[in-house]
Protein backbone atom coordinates (compact mmCIF):
# COMPACT_ATOMS: atom_id res chain seq x y z
CA UNK A 1 0.00 0.00 0.00
CA UNK A 2 2.55 2.81 0.80
CA UNK A 3 3.91 2.06 -2.96
CA UNK A 4 0.45 2.94 -4.36
CA UNK A 5 0.01 6.17 -2.47
CA UNK A 6 3.04 7.77 -3.97
CA UNK A 7 2.65 6.21 -7.30
CA UNK A 8 1.32 8.43 -10.33
CA UNK A 9 -1.66 6.86 -10.69
CA UNK A 10 -3.24 8.40 -8.01
CA UNK A 11 -2.81 11.48 -9.13
CA UNK A 12 -4.87 13.28 -12.15
CA UNK A 13 -3.52 14.13 -15.27
CA UNK A 14 -2.25 17.34 -14.45
CA UNK A 15 -0.35 16.35 -11.34
CA UNK A 16 0.92 13.36 -13.22
CA UNK A 17 2.43 15.68 -16.03
CA UNK A 18 4.17 18.16 -13.07
CA UNK A 19 5.50 15.00 -11.66
CA UNK A 20 6.85 13.80 -14.74
CA UNK A 21 8.05 17.33 -15.69
CA UNK A 22 10.20 17.85 -12.81
CA UNK A 23 11.55 14.68 -12.94
CA UNK A 24 12.97 15.12 -16.28
CA UNK A 25 13.95 18.71 -15.07
CA UNK A 26 15.76 17.20 -11.72
CA UNK A 27 17.62 14.59 -14.30
CA UNK A 28 18.02 17.57 -16.81
CA UNK A 29 19.42 20.16 -14.29
CA UNK A 30 22.10 16.84 -13.12
CA UNK A 31 23.22 16.07 -16.36
CA UNK A 32 24.13 19.85 -16.84
CA UNK A 33 25.97 20.09 -13.32
CA UNK A 34 27.61 16.90 -14.18
CA UNK A 35 28.23 17.83 -17.32
CA UNK A 36 29.79 21.34 -16.55
CA UNK A 37 33.54 20.16 -16.46
CA UNK A 38 35.93 22.32 -18.50
CA UNK A 39 36.75 20.70 -21.83
CA UNK A 40 39.84 21.34 -23.37
CA UNK A 41 38.51 20.93 -26.94
CA UNK A 42 35.41 22.92 -26.25
CA UNK A 43 37.11 25.64 -24.57
CA UNK A 44 39.85 26.13 -27.40
CA UNK A 45 37.57 26.00 -30.01
CA UNK A 46 34.98 28.72 -28.39
CA UNK A 47 38.02 30.72 -28.10
CA UNK A 48 38.87 30.12 -31.87
CA UNK A 49 35.15 30.56 -33.12
CA UNK A 50 35.27 34.43 -31.14
CA UNK A 51 38.69 34.91 -32.79
CA UNK A 52 38.10 34.00 -36.02
CA UNK A 53 34.58 35.93 -36.47
CA UNK A 54 36.39 39.39 -35.25
CA UNK A 55 37.14 41.96 -37.93
CA UNK A 56 40.89 42.23 -36.72
CA UNK A 57 41.16 38.33 -37.94
CA UNK A 58 39.82 38.85 -41.61
CA UNK A 59 42.23 42.15 -41.86
CA UNK A 60 44.24 40.18 -40.56
CA UNK A 61 44.07 37.25 -43.32
CA UNK A 62 43.65 39.95 -46.23
CA UNK A 63 46.76 41.48 -45.16
CA UNK A 64 48.58 38.14 -45.24
CA UNK A 65 47.38 37.26 -48.63
CA UNK A 66 48.08 40.60 -49.80
CA UNK A 67 51.54 40.37 -48.54
CA UNK A 68 51.73 37.18 -50.14
CA UNK A 69 51.08 38.27 -53.61
CA UNK A 70 53.12 41.46 -53.49
CA UNK A 71 56.13 39.20 -52.97
CA UNK A 72 54.95 37.00 -56.33
CA UNK A 73 57.67 39.36 -58.35
CA UNK A 74 60.32 38.72 -55.88
CA UNK A 75 60.13 35.25 -56.05
CA UNK A 76 59.42 34.74 -59.58
CA UNK A 77 55.94 33.62 -59.25
CA UNK A 78 57.29 30.43 -58.85
CA UNK A 79 55.97 26.91 -57.29
CA UNK A 80 57.03 27.07 -54.32
CA UNK A 81 55.75 30.37 -53.98
CA UNK A 82 52.14 29.32 -55.30
CA UNK A 83 52.69 26.51 -52.88
CA UNK A 84 52.84 28.44 -49.83
CA UNK A 85 49.32 30.12 -50.11
CA UNK A 86 47.86 26.81 -51.31
CA UNK A 87 49.08 24.76 -48.36
CA UNK A 88 48.85 27.10 -45.68
CA UNK A 89 45.06 27.82 -46.98
CA UNK A 90 44.42 24.68 -46.71
CA UNK A 91 45.66 23.46 -43.36
CA UNK A 92 43.84 26.18 -41.75
CA UNK A 93 40.57 25.53 -43.72
CA UNK A 94 40.97 22.06 -42.79
CA UNK A 95 41.45 22.46 -39.40
CA UNK A 96 39.06 25.39 -38.74
CA UNK A 97 36.02 23.31 -40.14
CA UNK A 98 36.63 20.95 -37.33
CA UNK A 99 36.67 23.67 -34.58
CA UNK A 100 33.73 25.77 -36.02
CA UNK A 101 31.63 22.44 -36.24
CA UNK A 102 32.09 22.21 -32.54
CA UNK A 103 31.41 25.24 -31.53
CA UNK A 104 28.14 24.70 -33.72
CA UNK A 105 26.79 21.92 -32.46
CA UNK A 106 27.52 23.03 -29.10
CA UNK A 107 25.51 25.89 -30.10
CA UNK A 108 22.80 23.80 -31.69
CA UNK A 109 22.21 21.71 -28.81
CA UNK A 110 21.77 24.41 -26.16
CA UNK A 111 19.39 26.34 -28.38
CA UNK A 112 17.96 22.80 -28.65
CA UNK A 113 18.06 22.26 -24.77
CA UNK A 114 16.24 26.06 -24.35
CA UNK A 115 13.33 25.54 -27.09
CA UNK A 116 12.62 22.53 -24.53
CA UNK A 117 12.69 23.96 -21.69
CA UNK A 118 10.00 26.86 -22.83
CA UNK A 119 7.91 23.47 -24.94
CA UNK A 120 7.98 21.83 -21.28
CA UNK A 121 7.02 25.27 -19.23
CA UNK A 122 4.06 26.42 -21.64
CA UNK A 123 1.00 24.88 -22.79
CA UNK A 124 3.04 23.78 -26.27
CA UNK A 125 2.20 20.24 -27.12
CA UNK A 126 5.04 18.10 -25.12
CA UNK A 127 5.29 16.00 -28.20
CA UNK A 128 7.32 18.73 -29.87
CA UNK A 129 10.32 17.65 -27.23
CA UNK A 130 13.14 15.93 -28.97
CA UNK A 131 11.59 16.38 -32.31
CA UNK A 132 15.17 16.85 -33.97
CA UNK A 133 15.73 13.18 -33.41
CA UNK A 134 12.99 12.63 -35.55
CA UNK A 135 13.79 10.87 -39.60
CA UNK A 136 13.39 13.40 -41.91
CA UNK A 137 10.03 12.16 -43.14
CA UNK A 138 8.57 12.34 -40.02
CA UNK A 139 9.47 15.88 -40.09
CA UNK A 140 8.05 16.66 -43.35
CA UNK A 141 4.95 15.21 -41.87
CA UNK A 142 4.49 16.80 -38.55
CA UNK A 143 5.42 19.68 -40.68
CA UNK A 144 2.37 19.57 -43.06
CA UNK A 145 0.24 18.33 -40.11
CA UNK A 146 1.26 21.87 -38.35
CA UNK A 147 0.69 23.86 -41.79
CA UNK A 148 -3.14 22.31 -41.83
CA UNK A 149 -3.44 23.22 -38.61
CA UNK A 150 -2.19 26.33 -39.06
CA UNK A 151 -4.47 27.74 -41.70
CA UNK A 152 -7.38 26.08 -39.39
CA UNK A 153 -6.45 28.45 -37.05
CA UNK A 154 -6.25 31.88 -39.37
CA UNK A 155 -9.74 30.83 -40.79
CA UNK A 156 -10.97 30.83 -37.31
CA UNK A 157 -9.40 34.29 -36.86
CA UNK A 158 -10.52 35.50 -40.07
CA UNK A 159 -14.02 34.42 -39.31
CA UNK A 160 -14.27 36.42 -35.96
CA UNK A 161 -12.86 39.51 -37.20
CA UNK A 162 -15.11 39.21 -39.70
CA UNK A 163 -18.01 38.53 -37.03
CA UNK A 164 -16.94 41.53 -35.01
CA UNK A 165 -16.93 43.70 -38.16
CA UNK A 166 -19.97 43.07 -38.96
CA UNK A 167 -21.73 43.22 -35.78
CA UNK A 168 -20.28 46.43 -34.81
Amino acid sequence: MRGQLGSPRNFGPEMTLKLAIDSMMLRSSEAFQMSNKPNFFSSFATAVADFSGKPFTFVAALTLVLGWAVSGPFFGYSETWQLVINTTTTIITFLMVFVLQNSQNRDGKAVQAKLDELILTSQAANKFVGIEKLEEGELREMSKTLAAQAECVEEKADEKSAAQATST
